[in-house]
């Protein structure tokens, strides 16, 4: 698999969601339909990867699965089609944060104990992985197949130039360090400003740290809370007010801060599991760290430590299935130790099934990171049914206030909250 890993790039896309009814169908009990998320740097590389093991399902079962690798793009669109007119896959990929929406369509299969049970039980994954696969207190709507999480990646030979020792903890520490960063004429943070998914995913860590959350209890958006205006300004001023962030950066919106990164132009990056991207763009392990994610005071944790949304990657089956036991064994082998460990390996994700993740394989520093972060201070994204909703409603308003910062335009207290009444006002009715 090592060629294939150098070449790979994480696609940064644990998000979406939607509402419609139906299901996927199938038109041979020894064929299964897999739709799989891209996760490469082409969908060419995805089959690379995945091809072998649908062989290797193959030869064991001898079921046969047609793969077809969608891109993120048309991935959300493809799965509604679906829902709607019963023409779809078996089992499909989805982006984690999309659980609960794709849950309240009705269509996806309910993974209750039964169904677990027939995949090896539900306590073989992580906690934080499950709390991504549907609306708590219900059956889960999917298994977590691939896991992610936010660090920051930092550029050592810039740090050694500007005369810092250590990562910063604290987002104060953040932009100090930037400050002295910039003094030696390089930039200090890349950021994607026109990247909707990037924006809630950092907003909504930012509005855990300040001990705000997005929906009530009872499900009611609350985007205007004091404490969300308060975050979200927090983000958007690294750019309108500690000028950290390059202007340019309000127009980013697809791995070009990763690409900024790997060439050497800025000092830090902050990423979903971003070694496989970084290493397919040329830039040795040796050149950057990992960090946590800073937060707002101390180290991170449970509470307000909050430092990453929990990113990652789920397995779903379409109940209306013509085979279901098929698609079942499917999801079995997919979540087994061997393939979690081939899988993860090649797409820089960390498995979600314990033993697994236990894996000398995924003991490296940088993986220390990323699975202390998702055991301890990452937290899911709102698993309501409007969540789709949500994201792009917030995720476009931040992209609009990067855009007044870069314009010169001034971003205060009141347009931020402006422009979060705005995003709520869109969401559906209650």
């Amino acid at each position: 698999m090592g060629a294939v890993t150098l070449s790979l790039v994480l696609a940064a896309s644990a998000c979406g969601g939607g509402s419609s009814t139906g299901g996927g169908s199938n038109d041979s009990p020894k064929t299964l339909t897999y739709w799989a998320s891209n996760q490469g740097a082409s969908i060419e590389i995805d089959k690379k990867v995945l091809q072998p093991e649908l062989d290797k399902f193959e030869k064991k079962t001898g079921i046969k699965v047609k793969l077809e690798v969608v891109p993120w793009s048309d991935l959300l669109n493809r799965i509604l089609t679906a829902t709607t007119s019963g023409q779809g896959p078996d089992v499909l990929n989805i982006g984690n944060t999309w659980s609960a929406s794709l849950q309240a369509t009705g269509a996806l299969l309910p993974w209750d104990a039964a169904n677990f049970e027939k995949i090896g039980g539900k306590d073989r994954f992580v906690d934080s992985a499950l709390g991504s696969t549907g609306v708590p207190g219900q059956d889960p709507a999917a298994v977590p197949l691939y896991s992610m999480a936010y660090a920051l990646y930092y550029n050592k030979q810039i740090f050694a130039d500007a005369g810092i020792t250590e990562p910063p903890a604290t987002w104060d520490e953040l932009v100090a360090d930037s400050k002295k960063i910039q003094a030696t004429g390089k930039q200090a943070i890349g950021a994607e400003g026109a990247n909707v998914s990037e924006n809630i995913h950092h907003v909504f860590v930012f509005a855990k740290q300040h001990g705000a959350d997005f929906f009530t209890a009872d499900g009611k958006p609350a985007f205007t809370d004091d404490k969300i205006v308060e975050a979200v300004k927090q983000y958007v001023d690294l750019m309108a007010k500690d000028k950290v962030i390059p202007a340019g950066n309000a127009e980013y919106a697809q791995n070009q801060s990763v690409s900024d990164f790997a060439k050497g132009r800025n000092a830090m990056l902050l990423w979903q599991s971003a070694a496989a991207n970084l290493t397919s763009q040329g830039m040795s392990e040796d050149a950057y760290g990992i960090a946590p994610v800073p937060v707002q005071s101390g180290t991170p944790g449970t509470g307000t430590q909050i430092n990453s949304m929990v990113a990652g990657i789920n397995l779903a089956v379409f109940k209306n299935t013509d085979n279901l036991d098929g698609a079942t064994e499917f999801v079995k082998f997919m979540t087994s130790d061997e393939e979690q460990k081939i899988l993860n390996t090649a797409y820089s994700s960390i498995p979600p099934v314990r033993t697994a993740q236990d894996d000398p394989a995924f003991n490296t520093p940088a993986n220390a990171v990323l699975k202390d972060t998702l055991a301890k201070s990452a937290a899911p994204l709102p698993q309501v049914p409007d969540e789709s909703q949500f994201e792009t409603a917030v995720g476009t308003a931040v992209k609009e206030l990067f855009a007044d910062a870069a314009a010169g335009r001034p971003v205060t207290t009141e347009s931020v909250r402006a422009k979060l009444e705005k995003a709520q006002q869109q969401m559906p009715a209650k």
